[in-house]
């Protein structure tokens, strides 16, 4: 696929795989704009995604999620951050338009765990005991379609920054062969 037929960069992955840290510094490389699909649910609901699933339920936070997801994968000369359940969504990756580069940012559920924990974010998922067992499992239950994914990054050996440069590459090399 070349560049120039790229209109949007997918991320997905596990919660704290580097999505929105990667996809901020790949959309400043290539001068395209960054939206969070977990920041854009709690615009339009006017509550946290902790808030959305203590006060609403999961099915009605996935409800949100997937209208948001079919209206930012419309854009174009974007990069997408998605919701680490959104890929495990029946019907996810089949809204999924040509001309959109799919990235698996991969991350070890102890990382991932780690890190969402040292920001002090409080996840849905990993709220109540054994956060780890718990992220095991998730992992467990996505990796497949975490998989779809075009090109998978381990974000656990590199930063954002270079993750982003990363890419890019992949997207000028994509373009090379067109």
């Amino acid at each position: 696929m070349a560049v120039e037929a790229l209109r949007r960069v997918l991320l997905v992955g596990f919660m704290a795989s580097g999505k929105t840290s990667v996809g901020k510094e790949l959309a400043a490389l290539l001068g395209w704009d960054f939206h969070d699909f977990d920041t854009a649910i709690e615009k339009q609901a006017g509550a946290t995604v902790t808030e959305i699933f203590r006060r609403d339920g999961e099915e009605h936070f996935r409800d949100i999620e997937a209208e948001v997801a079919s209206d930012l994968l419309q854009k174009e000369r974007v990069v997408l951050a998605s919701g680490g359940g959104w890929p495990a969504q029946p019907g996810s990756w089949e809204a999924v338009p040509d001309g959109t580069l799919s990235v698996w940012l991969r991350v070890s559920p102890g990382v991932a765990v780690r890190r969402a924990s040292s920001e002090g974010l409080v996840r849905p998922f990993l709220a109540g005991a054994q956060p780890l067992d718990r992220a095991v499992e998730l992992m467990k239950q996505r990796e497949t379609t975490y998989g779809r994914a075009q090109v998978a990054l381990d974000s656990e050996q590199d930063g954002p920054a270079r993750l982003a440069t990363t890419i890019m590459k992949i997207m000028r090399s994509e373009s090379d062969r067109a």
